[in-house]
């Protein structure tokens, strides 16, 4: 875009030294072929038809060498720009300066106004009010007016030109300010249009970036995708939840990276009225509600893909009910327990005093209820735990075997059942309190569910090829079924009657807590499997 103007009769020399853009080079570049086409068609004409077009009619030899002198002041000209010397303002001063020389004397050459080559000075004097910018083309505009309006005088008095004739140059001279001055002023809104122009690109680039950072910082997956389906924008959760890492050159469509996306993209263009689904995304086996928005201003352009990472949503409405969780406890956790402590102490001073059947089979009812309360409400007061983390290093090699016997001897469990086995460069970094109720909690919940055979329940822990160590509960249980799994670690939900549904929750905020990962898995040969994955120890 052409943005700076040519102020050359009023500025000083050194101030064409700044750096001019390059659409001024390339437009003086054109100005000067053309001119090198003006004058190599002059030669031609004149040195292979002669006098026979009216061209050098006058003196047929000032033409012709006028011509060729024309040639060589244009191929300097060519040479000066290519070396961007000397100052922009002078190249073009210079230019202007040699058409009105020689197209003035290949005029006089071919016999005056009348000949009609003084019009030619209107595409030069145009070329000068658009590349200049500045009010110098009206300088150019009256120089060339004094050479038209010289050179008929000239003839006049040596060749007897007509002076009617000076009308003609009148005419013409005021052709050359009406173009210089219209010339200017469109070169006038052509700057206001290109600052404009600019300032909007600003805009627009300032609002793409802010767009840009904006999606690549959401915790939703976006992928942006045009009308045949092709990836125009992405961003790193997108990537995280669909397993694909998209190459930072090149389109990919989405039936490359997600089959099951481009499906859905298929059926939404269809039915621009779908609503979100819930699916399951190979990649990453995350489950994501998909969720289109049409890009369409004048026509179908694309669509933006919004991928709602379903763990995110549940992680946050487990903190809502853990944020009310957490002032219902408050209130009444005490207020829960102390009558409790009366009912329970009631009911065994009464079991003491009667020694009927019958009333003692009651009595152990209200005892087992009240203790079964009595463990709700602590391990409802155990949720606040996981904010007190005090880690320390822990080798399980050295701690599963002494939590397996402590647990065989509570539970009554064979050595058969529960069986261990532990690499000995297993070290992690854990609040042992924690440790020992995650693992409290995964055992009694796979020894609830095994079926209590010899290697019902495995524990393994290993260090993977990552660096992290993992410990998996394996028991031969059934298999869960998927719509459990979406609700296993969810606050308050069990398939067991006697269970509070705070086990599992529990267990992964701890985790959590401890810069680890509890996850279910499906183990290799099928059977029930909860992971976790440990941080790194000291950081590494």
């Amino acid at each position: 875009m052409l943005n700076r103007g040519l102020s050359f009769a009023w500025k000083p020399l050194h101030a064409y030294s700044e750096p001019v853009p390059e659409e001024l080079w390339r437009s003086i570049f054109l100005f000067n072929l053309y001119r090198l086409v003006l004058a190599s068609l002059a030669v031609f004409l004149a040195g292979t038809f002669g006098d026979a077009l009216s061209l050098g009619s006058s003196n047929l030899p000032l033409f012709f060498h006028t011509s060729i002198v024309y040639v060589v002041l244009v191929l300097i000209s060519q040479l000066a720009i290519n070396l961007r010397q000397p100052f922009f303002g002078l190249q073009l001063a210079f230019q202007v300066g040699t058409d009105i020389a020689c197209i003035t004397v290949l005029s006089h050459a071919s016999g005056g106004v009348p000949s009609g080559l003084g019009m030619l000075l209107l595409v030069s004097l145009a070329a000068a009010g658009l590349i200049g910018r500045g009010k110098i083309t009206l300088l150019f505009a009256a120089l060339a007016s004094i050479a038209v309006l010289l050179q008929h005088s000239y003839a006049v008095l040596t060749q007897d030109a007509a002076v009617s004739q000076y009308l003609q140059a009148g005419l013409l001279s005021v052709a050359y300010f009406v173009i210089a001055w219209v010339a200017h002023t469109l070169a006038k809104y052509a700057t206001a249009s290109e600052k404009l122009a600019a300032l909007r690109g600003v805009d627009l680039a300032n609002m793409a970036e802010a767009s840009r950072l904006v999606i690549q910082d959401m915790p939703d997956g976006v992928l942006v995708v045009d009308e045949r389906g092709v990836v125009r924008q992405c961003n790193p959760s997108a990537e995280r939840l669909m397993g694909y890492i998209f190459p930072a050159s090149g389109s990919v469509t989405l039936e490359e990276c997600s089959p099951l996306l481009s499906g859905q993209f298929v059926k939404w263009r269809q039915n621009l009225g779908r609503k979100p689904e819930v699916v399951r995304l190979p990649g990453t086996h995350h489950w994501a509600r998909v969720r289109f928005l049409p890009v369409q201003r004048e026509g179908f352009w694309g669509a933006v893909l919004f991928l709602e990472d379903m763990y995110r949503v549940q992680a946050q409405a487990q903190q809502i009910k853990l944020a009310a969780l957490g002032r219902l406890t408050a209130n009444i956790a005490h207020e829960v327990r102390n009558p409790l402590s009366a009912i329970s102490y009631a009911a065994e001073l009464l079991q003491e005093e009667r020694h009927d059947p019958a009333q003692t089979r009651l009595f152990q009812i209200i005892l087992d209820n009240a203790a079964r309360m009595n463990c709700i409400v602590q391990d409802v007061l155990q949720l606040n735990q996981r904010d007190r983390v005090h880690s320390e290093a822990i080798n399980l090699a050295e701690k599963l075997p002494l939590f397996i016997e402590g647990l065989r001897n509570t539970e009554g469990l064979s050595q058969e059942v529960l069986v261990l086995d532990v690499e000995l460069a297993c070290a992690v970094n854990f609040d042992r309190g924690h440790l020992d109720q995650v693992l409290w909690n995964l055992c009694r919940n796979a020894l609830r569910y095994c079926q209590k055979r010899a290697r019902s329940v495995k524990l393994s822990a290993w260090r993977s090829d990552e660096g992290r160590v993992v410990l998996e509960v394996v028991n031969d249980g059934p298999a869960v079924t998927p719509d459990i799994v979406q609700k296993l670690f969810e606050p308050f939900f069990t398939t067991s009657v006697g269970g509070t549904g705070l086990g599992l929750y529990i267990a992964r905020e701890l985790c959590e807590a401890n810069g680890a990962e509890l996850e279910y898995v499906t183990s290799a040969t099928g059977e029930v499997c909860f992971r976790i994955m440990f941080g790194e120890r000291d950081g590494r």
